[in-house]
């Protein structure tokens, strides 16, 4: 894992995000801010194509965020799942998690695919999953990359901080 903040922590929250216009890591970028500033906790922000099942071994918590492509989870963060899927089956039981989506119009699909694996996992989900739609509608909106609205890095935000002081507080 790499980009770790407080060495002391006792709790690890992993952040494995995929993108390919700039809006899935902005969003993992807001979340690890937020999730940064708990005491207690070592936040990791790691690209799902490096993503090791190590990596989620290691932590005790977990938001996943990625585009949806073609109706589907974007092919990097699918690549993560298949990678790391059966690595970790049956040793990762219970631990709790959150999901961002970004999508133009829809995403319902993929976070329905990611929150199958999830439940594969056998994981708990501890608040809402978000979609984060954009609007991009045409060849050239979808493939530009994005700037956010500050609404929707705050829900990054929430999520970050609501798993990590979640984690360090015992609730999940």
């Amino acid at each position: 894992m790499d980009n770790s903040q407080n060495s002391h922590a006792n709790k690890h929250l992993i952040i494995i995000w995929y993108s390919r216009t700039g809006t899935s890591q902005a969003l993992a970028e807001a979340a690890f801010a937020a999730a940064s500033q708990h005491q207690g906790l070592q936040a990791h922000l790691v690209n799902a194509v490096e993503a090791q099942p190590d990596d989620m071994m290691a932590a005790d918590g977990y938001i996943f965020i990625c585009p949806e492509n073609l109706a589907a989870i974007a092919g990097g963060m699918k690549e993560f799942f298949d990678r790391c899927y059966y690595p970790l089956l049956q040793h990762i039981e219970g631990r709790p998690y959150a999901a961002l989506i970004a999508a133009g119009s829809d995403g319902e699909n993929a976070l329905k695919q990611l929150e199958r694996i999830a439940t594969g996992w056998r994981l708990k989900k501890v608040m809402e999953n978000i979609i984060i739609r954009t609007n991009a509608q045409t060849k050239e909106a979808i493939w530009a990359q994005k700037t956010l609205r500050q609404d929707q890095l705050d829900h990054a935000t929430t999520i970050g901080s609501t798993l990590a002081a979640g984690l360090v507080m015992g609730i999940f």
